[in-house]
């Protein structure tokens, strides 16, 4: 049987994805599913780079803004709301697109991942919160040393849920993949110092539209915490290090850039290692693959 198709739009920070899968929406009556684990949260505009009204030129755009910043938001919610909203596009006879950097919710989707069947242990994880990276890598190798040599090990987060799961299992399995959809992979490519070039500009422009306001009200309204903001690292660790007078102006935007570049470099070693991408530099090549492929 056949599988229905979905187009994927993928890349690093700052690359142009937004851009691009407006377009391809516009000319090809499609529908946008972001797939960006921070603009799932109301109130974080600016930081996070989320597409406005006017830049959506009134093609619908689902999960964004769905949870408040205070809560946590696992890949394997992420996975059945989007498969929900992917499937009601479909059988709305409109083309479904994928965008987003956030490589665990776009291979959530494209490789359609079955997650162990464990229950979220909330004492357990309030403990390991307090836990250094060191430490909870140091757990998990004694509950499950192979999953230990693969797991993101300087992401509490990934080592909070492998721990959670070998707890209760004994073990973290492997996970199962049994796809829904039958994808096409687009890539926007840029050069090192392009890409450089667009991540400062675009800091930039943030930070003269309000982002460090943005910051401060949410800190205020105490819809954003310090220790959370750390959590959603980036923009908004940096941002509430000056806000708290640890930093300097200089020294924010200096480290902001820098991590940012950072980041857009982890996001490529995922995506690089993906032969199912096909590379791309602009709307043309884009809407030939797309062509082709339909």
């Amino acid at each position: 049987m056949l599988k229905p198709k979905l187009i994927v739009i993928l890349g690093p920070t700052a690359s142009g994805k937004t851009g691009l899968s407006i377009k391809l929406a516009k000319t090809l009556k499609g529908e946008i599913v972001s797939a960006d684990s921070r603009q799932i949260y109301k109130h974080l505009d600016l930081g996070t780079g989320k597409v406005t009204k006017k830049e959506m030129s009134g093609i619908p755009h689902y999960l964004l803004d769905i949870v408040l910043p205070s809560k946590k938001y696992s890949v394997g919610q992420y996975q059945k709301n989007a498969y929900k909203i992917i499937n009601k596009i479909i059988k709305s006879k409109k083309i479904p697109f994928l965008v987003g950097g956030s490589a665990f919710y776009i291979y959530s989707i494209v490789d359609g991942w079955q997650f162990p069947q464990t229950k979220t242990d909330w004492k357990l994880r309030k403990e390991l919160e307090k836990k250094s990276v060191q430490e909870l890598l140091e757990i998990l190798k004694k509950l499950d040393p192979k999953r230990a040599q693969t797991v993101e090990q300087k992401n509490p987060r990934r080592l909070i849920r492998a721990i959670e799961i070998a707890t209760q299992l004994g073990y973290v399995p492997e996970l199962k993949h049994n796809p829904q959809y039958d994808c096409l992979l687009i890539g926007i490519k840029r050069e090192d110092q392009e890409l450089k070039k667009l991540i400062k500009k675009r800091l930039l422009a943030r930070i003269d539209q309000g982002m460090v306001k943005e910051v401060q009200n949410l800190y205020r309204k105490k819809i954003l915490t310090a220790k959370r903001a750390n959590e959603l690292g980036l923009e908004y660790k940096w941002i509430m290090k000056y806000i708290l007078n640890e930093i300097t102006s200089a020294q924010m935007i200096e480290s902001l850039n820098s991590d940012i570049w950072r980041f857009s470099r982890h996001q490529m070693n995922w995506f690089g290692k993906d032969k199912r991408i096909h590379w791309v530099k602009n709307q043309q090549e884009a809407q030939k693959l797309i062509k082709k492929w339909y």
